[in-house]
């Protein structure tokens, strides 16, 4: 519904950020099917719905960009973080994919996992008592945290013509953290 939304009121979409994600916490043991099958659907199953639905456009363009939201801690592997860390997983998988199937028809794809940024879903982490902000911050080499403009300079780039030459990466925006 979105995509048609977006088709009437701006014409054809030819550039789509997937950013949707959740990240509960909890001991692999623990973790339920339903839990499991619902962080799969927003992390990952979503990202495959959308671009489906917007790559026939792209297609008949013959032009588009796609940057797909992963995660670094598809990097480290935290505990506690099984279905997130798996779905974000599959998003960099899928970017890959994408990338080599519709390169020739113009469209790039690209994931950017993004490291210790300053989000809800970040500070939510923190109150839960897996992360200290302050430590975190003192352990990135830039010494600062991540801030949502951040992430967003690095889609900017990625959806532009200058970036045409730039498909199947994945771009750490994530201060030095993961090099």
């Amino acid at each position: 519904a979105a995509v048609e939304q977006v088709r009437s009121r701006l014409g054809r979409p030819t550039i789509l950020v997937n950013s949707a994600g959740m990240s509960p916490h909890g001991p692999f043991l623990e973790i339920t099917p339903e839990l499991w099958n619902r962080v799969l659907a927003v992390n990952l199953t979503g990202t495959f719905h959308c671009c489906q639905a917007v790559l026939p456009d792209m297609i008949e363009a013959g032009w588009g960009r796609i940057v797909n939201i992963s995660s670094s801690s598809i990097h480290s592997g935290p505990p506690q973080m099984a279905p997130y860390v798996a779905a974000k997983s599959g998003v960099v998988g899928l970017t890959k994919v994408l990338a080599r199937e519709f390169g020739r028809r113009g469209i790039t794809v690209n994931t950017i996992p993004p490291g210790f940024i300053d989000t809800p879903m970040l500070r939510q982490t923190e109150k839960s008592g897996l992360m200290n902000v302050e430590q975190q911050t003192a352990a990135t080499p830039v010494g600062r945290i991540g801030r949502p403009e951040d992430v967003a300079a690095a889609c900017a780039f990625l959806v532009s013509d200058e970036a045409g030459y730039i498909t199947g990466q994945t771009i750490g925006v994530n201060g030095g953290r993961n090099t």
